[in-house]
């Protein structure tokens, strides 16, 4: 199989908050198998990461979008993976976080009817911190992706929102990713190689639209639209969590 790069687009795509411009150094892998391209263990000037990999999920309030998305993601990690899903760690904050508070009730009911945990949570403002320690930081909306870049720690590359992270994934074939294995630190390093082979797509797989790339705040809405909201943050998560750890979701 030939192995060519080339240096894609993402200037000419970038709008408003894009990482599109930030990621313009990465490298396209146009080699392919299955049609689909095979990641290449490229960083783009960053320092490699290492150690657990972590991931950071970021909406305005951290009270309803991120604690539904955090909760599920380790949901579906405990179900796939069992006693290794720690491997993984997931957290959330928010750009204007209620420091301190609970879930919103009605996001708690939306766990529970996955059955997955909603107790224990407490709303965290994003901190630096907290950026500079995720490997992957998901968003909500583009709005959210653009605030987590512009604070720094090189994490345009390691940014996107939830839906285009999905997205991007979609698009990359799993053979090529390193074998899931028992280790954490092979888990890690599978993980690391799906978000930079999504960084190096990103510019060349576009949304249909800007807006199909976000989650809408439930905010104070009744309980059908967080359940809405669930549903759209657990159909985006299942390929995800899929493809970080090699084991598909079992559906009875």
């Amino acid at each position: 199989m030939t192995d060519v790069r080339a240096v894609g687009p993402w200037a000419d795509h970038a709008g408003a908050g894009s990482l599109r411009g930030a990621a313009a150094g990465a490298v396209m892998p146009l080699a392919t198998r299955s049609g689909r391209p095979v990641p290449r263990p490229y960083y783009g000037g960053a320092e490699p990461r290492h150690g657990a990999f972590k991931i950071l999920y970021v909406c305005t309030g951290n009270v309803c979008r991120s604690p539904i998305a955090e909760r599920l993601t380790r949901h579906e990690l405990t179900d796939r993976l069992g006693s290794r899903a720690g491997d993984i760690l997931v957290e959330s904050a928010g750009t204007w976080g209620h420091e301190g508070a609970p879930m919103e009730s009605n996001a708690a009911e939306v766990l529970v009817e996955y059955g997955a945990d909603s107790g224990g949570f407490v709303g965290r403002e994003l901190l630096d911190e907290h950026v500079i320690g995720a490997d992957l930081v998901l968003t909500a909306t583009r709005d959210h992706r653009a605030q987590v870049i512009s604070m720094g720690h090189a994490a345009g590359l390691r940014t996107f929102t939830l839906k285009e992270f999905t997205r991007l994934v979609k698009a990359i074939d799993p053979a090529t990713l390193p074998e899931a294995a028992e280790s954490p630190a092979e888990v890690a390093e599978r993980a690391r190689v799906l978000v930079r082979a999504a960084a190096a797509l990103r510019g060349w797989l576009l949304a249909a639209t800007p807006e199909a790339d976000e989650v809408d705040d439930p905010y104070g809405a009744p309980l059908g639209m967080f359940r809405n909201c669930g549903e759209e943050i657990f159909d985006a998560l299942d390929p995800i969590v899929t493809a970080l750890t090699g084991v598909a979701r079992v559906t009875v």
